[in-house]
């Protein structure tokens, strides 16, 4: 069981919940950061002070004020403006680590989210529910809001609740819509609240993933390549001398 929030995700613990569907849990550290986190979001909301993502629009909105009623509609508006990817689904190993490391940045306590919003991504990766994300939409350079607007879809709804916009997730080796898909693991989807969506989309997580990924399989093959000389070498009555440490050794002048 990996838990969340008591030491810095490693690479290693990305494969084993990405390819080995190791369950997944949240610290009691993690726990009262991100309520503490919360706390003060909500502290912001109810003092009407614009604050960027919370009570204003985005990017060239940023100078409009929202009014608190509408401020859960924008959160879902935003990922449901940026699903907007095309192309190959990546590889379900990929987007179960972007679910493990959007999770884990969350866990730090600094997105003002809800603890649920952490606690859903968890279940889907402890009961396998993993959204189908297009591969292409997104450089990753300010945050791949693309792929994970397509993730959020799955576990998050508002008051209309509309399948059509639910996106799709693979379960139980069927691709159902997110809603079907949810309702099928038993998962209840979440209503956001002001800057919750921003805080699910705005990461360069699928990046992140990705890069756990082929850093963990560059090493595996590094030492792969190094076994099969050795061992050619040893089947060949090869000579030895040419990896003599001395020969290989940096000299300064």
């Amino acid at each position: 069981m990996l838990i969340l929030g008591d030491h810095p995700l490693t690479i290693q613990e990305i494969v084993f919940v990405a390819r080995k569907n190791e369950k997944v849990t949240i610290s009691d550290k993690a726990k009262a950061l991100i309520s503490q986190s919360n706390q003060r979001l909500n502290r912001i909301v109810q003092s009407d002070k614009p604050v960027y993502g919370i009570n204003t629009g985005f990017g060239i909105f940023s100078d409009k004020k929202i009014k608190g009623d509408e401020a859960n509609q924008l959160s879902r508006n935003l990922i449901l403006s940026h699903a907007v990817g095309t192309g190959p689904i990546l590889p379900r190993e990929v987007t179960r680590a972007a679910m493990l490391v959007r999770a884990n940045t969350l866990a730090k306590g600094f997105s003002g989210v809800r603890i649920e919003i952490i606690e859903t991504l968890l279940e889907m990766l402890n009961k396998d529910v993993i959204p189908v994300v297009p591969s292409q939409g997104s450089l990753g350079s300010s945050g791949d809001l693309c792929p994970l607007s397509h993730m959020a879809l799955v576990l998050t709804t508002d008051a209309q609740d509309i399948e059509s916009e639910s996106g799709f997730a693979e379960v139980d080796g069927q691709i159902l819509t997110g809603k079907k898909a949810m309702e099928a693991a038993g998962i209840k989807r979440i209503v956001l609240g002001p800057k919750e969506g921003l805080a699910i989309n705005n990461g360069a997580t699928f990046s992140a993933a990705i890069g756990a990924l082929a850093v963990y399989d560059s090493d595996y093959l590094v030492d792969l390549a190094d076994r099969s000389i050795a061992m050619t070498l040893e089947a060949l009555l090869g000579c030895s001398g040419a990896f003599d440490e001395r020969i290989h050794r940096r000299v300064d002048n």
